[in-house]
């Protein structure tokens, strides 16, 4: 690779593409010295790790495994893995590595498409807010286990006359001086009679980890349309989860990547401790078979449903299109191996969700054991498993409070890890931007940033708080994650070129062979495309009105959703068209233009352009901000 005269190396001394002032993160030894590098490889990869391990992979993978046959599942979770999941997660290390620039900059690389860069910003702002809340509820449950009793495993003086530990026997069939009658159970009882096998029902009851959940956790309203008090031990929770946030972050990547190394490892330790402790309890053998089958059912996967279920959950698992991987790989030094980075992030994050299944069950049957109820009644996903279910199981335990502690803990943590990243992904939209704000506000910036957030999350810690938390789920982090997806794979490979792209990819990595690159770009090319236009399509086609349990959403707080979804995606057609407004020439020539990269596209630093980007224009010698009022997503 040809260097640019006099640039032998890319640090300070050597590379004249670098202004005098450095970032606040960034050290003498960075490659470079504008934007900063992760420390070592080991920050990078367990930021990543972080990021993609959240709490979908506890609460959501182990019963869509155990809901779509069990151990067959895997089946088709391994394949979207290798035909969506892991071609887009390489792309977007490699296009972030490549350009050493955040979600929205690295548009430069298709300026028409720039409005995708945004989408996937909004949306992860969006999130931000409503994750950070779940994380509160985590803390909250974390501070409710220091007690000697878990104030969820009895019905006390919060519950009502629905709240019983066990099920209350409603009426049956029972014979009667030789002919079957139907009677409720206290007659039953009190003629010593016996309930007929199959014919008993049973009382409308809640377990007091629901009601606790409901009642004194939330202080659950009626419904969105009923918004009451500000939670205030909730608000504190979110207050102290967002210093958490600030605190790891207020040097970037620098002082997160540290963080890393106990947030995203201890949760590993904590899964084994509760497996090994679920393992060891009566009943863990009939959860264990609930989650993955004595006998897997294979004609499950003739149902286009389980399909469906897999790819979705690969592709929500590994983060990809929210931005963050494309921030976190842009401080990556230029030659860093981002295919096997890919690779190893990837197979982590699927093995820790197989993991987590066989801790989350285990006990869980432990539970069914218990309580004498089948399995499939104490199995739930989503808010219901970790606050209802889980915390119910754990309070069965000798020394319940320790093994409360652990679970919530271990949630607090996986939260923590992915909300880094989304904040990192924020804080370096606004350093691409604004590099010489960054360089010496980095500090005000990100806990002015965290201050936002937090005030404008204050509304899901109302008693209406956990209708908005589902409603943002149910519109954001949907719809607008697949269109910014699918948009972004057709733009790198159809338009700015795949085979483009190789060769770009190949200036970090190395020359590859054709034999190589054949998965990649049956994948990119044909594949992954077609699959992520399909997820997308079932989802529309599928759409149902958002519920919370069983509590629907008024018309207006449907609208809202729909409000929010189209304000993040809104952008794509804003800025193709200010784009176009902007180019020079006739309708035809403006959009072709706009479909070349930028002039100043290419490796970050002069020492890495070599000879295919020697014409590269250095991006400080442009005008920063071409149109005042947006110039934050036209840069």
């Amino acid at each position: 690779m040809l260097s640019l005269p006099g640039c032998l190396s890319c640090g300070k001394k050597k590379d004249f593409s670098l202004s005098n002032e450095k970032d606040a993160h960034a050290s003498d030894s960075d490659e470079n010295l504008e934007r900063g590098n992760w420390s070592n490889k080991a920050d990078y990869l367990l930021s990543m790790v972080g990021y993609a391990v959240g709490l979908g992979n506890v609460w959501r993978f182990p019963y869509l495994t155990y809901q779509n046959g069990g151990g067959a599942f895997l089946i088709p979770y391994t394949l979207m893995l290798a035909l969506a999941g892991l071609p887009l997660f390489f792309m977007e290390c490699s296009l972030g590595q490549f350009a050493s620039l955040g979600p929205i900059s690295v548009w430069r690389i298709l300026p028409l498409f720039q409005g995708v860069g945004i989408t996937m910003v909004m949306i992860s702002t969006f999130v931000a807010i409503y994750y950070n809340v779940i994380i509160a509820y985590a803390l909250y449950y974390l501070f409710a286990s220091f007690q000697k009793v878990l104030p969820w495993s009895e019905c006390f003086s919060w519950a009502d006359e629905f709240c019983s530990k066990t099920r209350l026997v409603s009426d049956c069939n029972a014979t009667l001086d030789g002919e079957i009658i139907h009677a409720n159970y206290s007659f039953i009882t009190s003629n010593n009679l016996t309930c007929i096998n199959g014919t008993v029902k049973y009382k409308p009851v809640q377990f007091p980890s629901e009601q606790y959940w409901n009642k004194v956790a939330l202080q659950r309203s009626s419904g969105l349309d009923e918004t009451g008090n500000i939670v205030w031990y909730l608000a504190l929770c979110l207050l102290l989860s967002w210093v958490f946030i600030g605190a790891a972050l207020f040097k970037g990547i620098k002082s997160s990547g540290k963080v890393v190394y106990f947030t995203a490892l201890f949760p590993y330790v904590i899964l084994l401790i509760l497996l090994v402790r679920g393992a060891t309890l009566e009943g863990a053998m009939d959860g264990i078979e609930y989650y993955i089958g004595k006998q897997s059912n294979i004609t499950k996967l003739m149902e286009a449903e389980v399909w469906k279920d897999a790819a979705t959950q690969i592709f929500y698992s590994l983060s990809v299109a929210w931005g963050g991987l494309v921030a976190l790989s842009s401080y990556n030094k230029f030659h860093n191996n981002c295919y096997s980075d890919a690779i190893i992030v990837c197979v982590t994050n699927c093995l820790t969700s197989v993991f987590a299944g066989f801790a989350i069950f285990s006990i869980l049957g432990h539970m069914a054991y218990v309580s004498e109820r089948p399995v499939s009644e104490v199995v739930d996903s989503g808010f219901d498993l970790a606050f209802v279910a889980y915390p119910e199981a754990l309070s069965k335990l000798p020394v319940s409070p320790l093994w409360s502690f652990l679970f919530f803990f271990m949630l607090l943590l996986l939260g923590l890890d992915s909300q880094f990243a989304t904040i990192e992904t924020l804080t370096t939209t606004i350093q691409d931007i604004y590099p010489k704000v960054m360089k010496k506000l980095r500090v005000p910036v990100t806990l002015g940033l965290c201050i936002l957030l937090f005030f404008l999350g204050l509304v899901c810690v109302t008693q209406a708080g956990i209708y908005w938390v589902n409603l943002i789920d149910h519109f954001c982090a949907g719809w607008g994650i697949l269109i910014a997806a699918v948009l972004e794979i057709i733009g790198i490979v159809y338009i700015y070129g795949g085979n483009r792209f190789i060769e770009d990819i190949e200036m970090m990595i190395g020359k590859k062979s054709c034999l190589f690159w054949l998965w990649w770009r049956i994948c990119w090319f044909f594949v992954t495309p077609a699959l992520l236009m399909a997820i997308l399509v079932w989802s529309l086609a599928t759409f149902s009105p958002p519920f919370y349990g069983s509590v629907p959403y008024p018309a207006w707080g449907t609208a809202v959703g729909w409000c929010m979804i189209i304000f993040c995606v809104i952008w794509i057609p804003i800025v193709a068209v200010l784009k176009i407004v902007k180019a020079e020439g006739n309708l035809c020539q403006r959009i072709v233009s706009c479909c070349r990269p930028s002039a100043n596209w290419g490796p970050y630093l002069a020492c890495h352009r070599g000879e295919r980007y020697s014409h590269v224009v250095d991006p400080k010698k442009e005008k920063e901000h071409e149109i005042p009022t947006v110039s934050a997503f036209v840069y």
